[in-house]
């Protein structure tokens, strides 16, 4: 197994191994905005919660995933989720992704600082040698985030999964490799820096 329960802890968040008692904060935390009504994004609400922490640890238990809640230190309050998925031990990679966090949060520190934590510990724990990260063409913010902590678009998979309206959603996938990593790393020091 690649992934081992771990804390991680930055200023301001801990990032907490994702657990079935956490479903109600999640809720909360996703009411911040009715993040569930993001068409574009996978978001629970109180109707689907259980559903999607029971997938998140059914991969976790295939070796596949390592997911988080995202804790806010300063209030103990839960404010999203972010997971490691679609690992690939043979070939070292991994992704980033399920990230989402209370709208209050959204265009805070809160997103730099996950990152760096997920990103140090895939490349300087875990000897990961490219790091992905996925989302809608349509989700434009998400898209916008992602270039900012230092990744590079690769490409764009068209129609690459079905919707549940019976459209098909185009995935924008970047990546971040290992030789990139302490350049991508003294960026995200430095935006942090400038945040304190």
């Amino acid at each position: 197994m690649w992934f081992q329960d771990v804390k991680l802890e930055s200023r301001n968040i801990k990032l907490l191994p994702l657990r079935e008692e956490h479903s109600a904060a999640l809720v909360s935390a996703a009411s911040d905005g009715e993040l569930w009504t993001l068409w574009y994004t996978s978001v629970p609400d109180q109707n689907s919660v259980d559903k999607y922490i029971t997938a998140a640890l059914e991969q976790k238990t295939k070796g596949l995933a390592l997911p988080f809640v995202v804790l806010d230190k300063s209030t103990g309050n839960i404010i999203g989720s972010t997971r490691f998925c679609n690992a690939d031990l043979l070939n070292q990679r991994v992704e980033i992704g399920y990230t989402w966090y209370r709208q209050s949060y959204q265009r805070t520190s809160c997103n730099t600082e996950c990152k760096q934590l997920l990103l140090t510990h895939a490349f300087e724990v875990l000897g990961a040698i490219a790091v992905e990260f996925r989302t809608s063409w349509h989700n434009q913010a998400s898209r916008a985030a992602i270039s900012r902590l230092g990744a590079k678009q690769d490409g764009v998979l068209r129609n690459h999964q079905k919707l549940a309206n019976g459209g098909y959603r185009d995935t924008v996938v970047f990546s971040i490799i290992n030789s990139e990593w302490l350049t991508v790393k003294a960026g995200l020091e430095y935006k942090l820096k400038k945040c304190s």
